[in-house]
């Protein structure tokens, strides 16, 4: 087996969270690739042709000439430093997010909080006069503020659940989240504006994600579907199997009102550790959270 059948390998039995670190890292390798040759080539128009092909511009005519832009950008990084920090961040509150909230509901929020993020920049370089003398050759690319709807969203959902940071030790989300917009609504007036606009673009987003889950309502479902049945049709046909219905037997009825009663005992502590920390919880409610884990 090759290194190339063991990604594909892990590609497809991954789950969402490490799909979509997979195709930022692939775009990153290709776009990088791109780069060596046309500088071998003495060509590199081309490889900023590309850049420009696939980072969404602030002008609204570019946009309407370019309008996939809109998507690819959130999946595009020039720099080493760039996507190492936005896929670390994206990593780390990912996970974080799929311990609450269904792994599904990451593709959902990245992509529309990027789209989130896009839609944003684009107002505010149309409708500020200081950028109008930029407006023509503005472009923005990377992941952060599709990543910045994840860390935002699940901050926001589970505000007291704390991270242990290097020197400082406990941290809730929710302070982390706070500082993370306060850098961003400062740093608007810098040399990347654009990006910073961005990134309050998919904070938004991942907030009023978060606020609604909580009430139970997913903004992002109907969104999601369509992804999935995307997804569906590009998936290889199954052979159709017909069998017949029979009724349950009262063994089956019992296992599954048990595990009904057992997962609705798992969504009420974790609503806990939600609104009040994981500390919050009592001595068998945390054995009974880790043995939940080894299900």
């Amino acid at each position: 087996m090759t290194i190339f059948d063991e990604i594909k390998i892990s590609f497809k039995q991954g789950d969402i969270l490490a799909r979509l670190i997979y195709i930022n890292l692939g775009v990153f390798i290709l776009v990088k690739l791109v780069q060596v040759v046309t500088y071998l080539g003495n060509v590199p128009g081309l490889y900023n042709q590309l850049i420009h092909l696939l980072a969404v511009p602030a002008s609204l005519s570019e946009l309407a000439r370019k309008p996939w832009t809109l998507f690819t950008y959130m999946f595009l990084h020039e720099g080493f430093l760039h996507i190492l920090f936005n896929l670390l961040w994206f990593y780390w509150f990912g996970k974080i997010f799929t311990q609450f909230l269904d792994s599904r509901k990451v593709v959902g929020v990245y992509i529309l909080g990027g789209l989130t993020g896009a839609g944003l920049y684009i107002l505010a370089f149309n409708v500020f006069p200081v950028f109008n003398q930029s407006l023509n050759i503005s472009i923005a690319l990377g992941a952060s503020a599709a990543v910045l709807a994840i860390v935002i969203a699940i901050s926001a959902y589970a505000p007291n659940f704390e991270l242990y940071l290097m020197f400082l030790g406990p941290v809730k989300l929710k302070y982390i989240a706070l500082i993370t917009v306060v850098i961003d609504v400062l740093s608007i007036a810098s040399s990347n504006a654009g990006g910073h606009i961005a990134h309050l673009g998919g904070a938004l987003y991942g907030y009023i994600f978060a606020m609604q889950m909580r009430k139970g309502n997913d903004i992002s479902e109907g969104f999601t579907k369509v992804l999935a049945s995307i997804g569906n049709y590009f998936k290889p046909g199954k052979k159709i199997k017909v069998t017949h219905r029979k009724k349950p037997p009262a063994d089956d009825i019992q296992y599954n009102t048990k595990k009904r009663q057992y997962q609705e005992e798992v969504d009420t502590i974790l609503d806990k550790i939600a609104k009040s920390g994981y500390n919050s919880l009592s001595k068998e409610e945390k054995e009974f959270l880790f043995r939940a884990k080894d299900n």
